[in-house]
């Protein structure tokens, strides 16, 4: 399949990390580069619905993980053949498309089997075998364009039955007796230029006549035939070569394997490996949740390198990645945090620099490489960078930011102070929405040598409702460091018109005082002039964690 670069953020996105990968993608596909998609990892924060919805820019995929999956490795699209198709045509088209299995599909295009030279060759032997009377299911249709006859007469051309085949080889009385044993209905007799045999098939009312070798019925016995229903064909070849292609001439359905059942695309490689080693063709249909063929997926499908690509932005710690990244190829991060133990096989290109916000880099790239902003990017851009900065009063902000975001300012013609008021109004409002919900919209893991911790952000106008809810926020806080077992679990909520923060924490009684802050209340922390979780906070956590967390 074609190659697909995923830009996408952090697995708990925020604002900025979503904002930048659709701006980022927007730039690589203006620059040719179709095969990016923008991604996010996780649910949107309301901030970030009102953002995309107010200046109606599609919201970026959603990739819940990327464990190594059936559609990351499948080589693409594969020929399927429909179920009433001959065997003949069947077989034709596989070697056309030089393929060893067919995908067998109805009308609809749903899967119904799998043509494989095994059950093919399986099938026939079933079919020709010497001390069974030949039997094969077919149409008058299908012998007719597998034989590429010429039709005579034909009777209920696309009804299919199953039939024996008697070819008229014998002197005539001998031929009568045999038929006489067989019953006539559903008969099909191969005959060359014999009047006599034509005249006592058709009087026999046979299912069908086939005159071998090109010669033609006689007109005496045409009206005959077609008062007693039987269809006559004139096949071109002789009569044996005849006999072996009217075996052909059976639907593809009845040759298919049943027994093989599909796979979906989103499969996982762990589910579909030892049914891959179980397939006697070493191979699988793969459908989508409708049941529609949508490839093969071959065991030497998974010796090639995935069919996608990633870029992140604004992270670059496996731990807050979306699951599964590690097992493709990254080809850059774009970011503003920390650095952390990620390693790559290949080279890339990685730029980190101490600003704001991963959008401010990302505005920069379209500046640097002079492609024009388009307005919808260039707004979006503006409140990744006010969200990511507090309005631009975050500890954090730089030069670069302001300079950055009165150049997309003079680009969209909004207003800074305007359009933060509306970004603090879409972020700070948690009427109705869970401890988890709002605990779980921008969290990030953190690892040390002593531990794992995590710590999560809101903005709020005040802090009134969540200090109310203080039980709530604290027992889902305590429930989230133990699924992790953690050194703890925090939320950071900061309050924009007092650039203050207090801290919810939930903490293992083990190291009750690994959190050295002020203590407002129990499980509450009073932090003064901390607003900023990447440049103040997680610095005086990493350095208590390691004083403490022994």
């Amino acid at each position: 399949m074609a190659k697909t670069v995923y830009v996408i953020g952090h697995r708990n996105p925020d604002t900025d990390s979503v904002v930048s990968a659709a701006a980022l993608a927007h730039l690589k596909q203006t620059q040719g580069y179709s095969e990016h998609v923008a991604a996010r990892g996780g649910k949107i924060t309301p901030q970030t619905e009102y953002i995309f919805n107010r200046f109606k820019v599609p919201v970026p995929t959603y990739i819940p993980d990327l464990l190594p999956k059936t559609q990351y490795y499948m080589s693409g699209s594969c020929q399927t053949v429909n179920e009433n198709t001959s065997l003949w045509s069947a077989v034709a088209l596989m070697e056309d498309v030089k393929s060893k299995v067919l995908p067998v599909v109805d009308a609809e295009g749903g899967y119904k089997g799998l043509l494989h030279y095994n059950a093919f060759a399986q099938s026939v032997l079933r079919i020709l075998n010497p001390e069974k009377h030949t039997s094969v299911l077919t149409s008058i249709n299908l012998i007719q364009h597998t034989l590429n006859a010429q039709p005579i007469i034909t009777k209920d051309e696309y009804n299919l039955f199953k039939s024996s085949i008697l070819v008229a080889a014998a002197e005539s009385e001998s031929f009568k007796k045999m038929l006489d044993s067989h019953k006539s209905e559903n008969l099909i007799v191969l005959a060359g230029d014999r009047d006599d045999v034509h005249e006592y098939c058709i009087e026999s009312g046979i299912r069908a006549l086939v005159i071998t070798g090109g010669f033609v019925l006689n007109k005496d016995l045409r009206k005959k035939a077609e008062e007693n229903g039987v269809s006559v064909l004139v096949s071109p070849y002789d009569t044996s070569s005849t006999a072996m292609l009217i075996v052909y001439s059976m639907p593809v359905s009845a040759m298919a394997d049943t027994t093989i059942k599909p796979v979906k695309a989103s499969d996982t490689l762990r589910k579909i490996k030892p049914l891959l080693s179980e397939s006697p063709s070493r191979c699988l249909p793969v459908v989508d949740d409708n049941n529609k063929v949508r490839g093969i997926i071959n065991e030497s499908d998974l010796l090639h390198e995935a069919n996608i690509e990633t870029i992140l932005v604004d992270h670059n710690e496996l731990a807050q990645a979306v699951e599964g990244v590690e097992n493709y190829r990254i080809r850059e991060i774009i970011d503003h945090h920390r650095l952390g133990p990620l390693t790559t096989r290949d080279p890339i290109t990685f730029i980190n620099k101490p600003v704001g916000a991963t959008c401010t880099l990302v505005a920069n790239l379209y500046r640097e490489q002079r492609v024009s902003i388009p307005k919808d990017i260039a707004s979006i851009l503006l409140c990744g960078i006010l969200a990511d900065t507090l309005i631009l009063q975050s500890a954090t902000t730089t030069d670069i930011d302001r300079e950055t975001a009165e150049y997309l300012s003079n680009i969209t013609n909004l207003d800074i102070s305007e359009l933060g008021v509306d970004l603090v109004a879409a972020a700070s409002n948690i009427s109705g929405r869970s401890a988890s919900d709002v605990i779980r919209q921008d969290m990030k893991e953190y690892r040390e040598t002593e531990g794992v911790f995590t710590v999560s952000q809101i903005e709020v106008d005040s802090p009134a409702e969540l200090i109310e809810r203080k039980a709530e926020f604290l027992s889902e806080l305590e429930m989230e460091r133990r699924s992790r077992k953690a050194l703890f679990s925090a939320l950071l909520v900061t309050d924009i018109s007092k650039l203050k923060s207090q801290l919810f924490a939930a903490v293992d009684k083990r190291y009750a005082s690994i959190i050295d802050f002020p203590l407002q209340e129990e499980g509450v922390y009073f932090l003064d002039d901390i607003v900023s979780r990447k440049k103040q906070l997680i610095p005086l956590l990493t350095e208590q964690v390691k004083k403490n967390g022994k």
